[in-house]
């Protein structure tokens, strides 16, 4: 076994135990703790498949700006631990049959695939991190600039809906 398949098996061990740990948590910050684990694993797995930008971004942005967001939306809202409530019916005779499904159409989709990846094309379309960051910064400006606009009109919607009245 090589070292990147090594490595490949630790990360996605990792991310799955923290997507799970995630999901049973009962405290709104060991949830966002758990997906910040889940996103740092994810990065890893970016990393190995040689895409040095995306890992970038992936723990800037994902891991850094979007979870301290997260993390101050529940700390401004105070809330503490859920209750844990019983299933609904729809949960159980639709999530749990369609879920095995979904997981059955995965399963037969890598047992048919031929396992080949794409090469890296003369022509560019596996690009690297500097061309990347070129057409972010010049022909891309505008949508980057408005999604970090859409950013801070959350934040504000977030803090005005955690506004507590006297």
């Amino acid at each position: 076994m090589t070292p990147s398949i090594l490595i490949f098996f630790v990360l996605a061990a990792l991310a799955v135990i923290g997507a799970v740990s995630l999901i049973l948590q009962r405290h709104p910050i060991h949830s966002a703790l758990s997906l910040i684990v889940v996103m740092v694993a994810l990065a890893g797995l970016y990393l190995l498949l040689g895409a040095e930008f995306v890992t970038a971004v992936q723990i800037i942005v994902y891991g850094g700006a979007i979870m301290v967001l997260f993390i101050f939306v529940i700390m401004l809202l105070n809330d503490g631990e859920e209750e844990r409530t019983n299933f609904s019916k729809l949960a159980t005779f639709g999530g749990i049959p369609l879920a095995v499904a979904i997981a059955g159409l995965i399963a037969a989709a890598i047992a048919h695939s031929t396992g080949d990846l794409p090469a890296a094309t003369a022509n560019g379309s596996l690009t690297s991190s500097k061309t990347l960051s070129m057409l972010i910064f010049t022909d891309f400006v505008y949508p980057f600039e408005l999604t970090s606009f859409l950013i801070l009109i959350a934040i504000l919607g977030a803090i005005v809906l955690a506004q507590r009245e006297n």
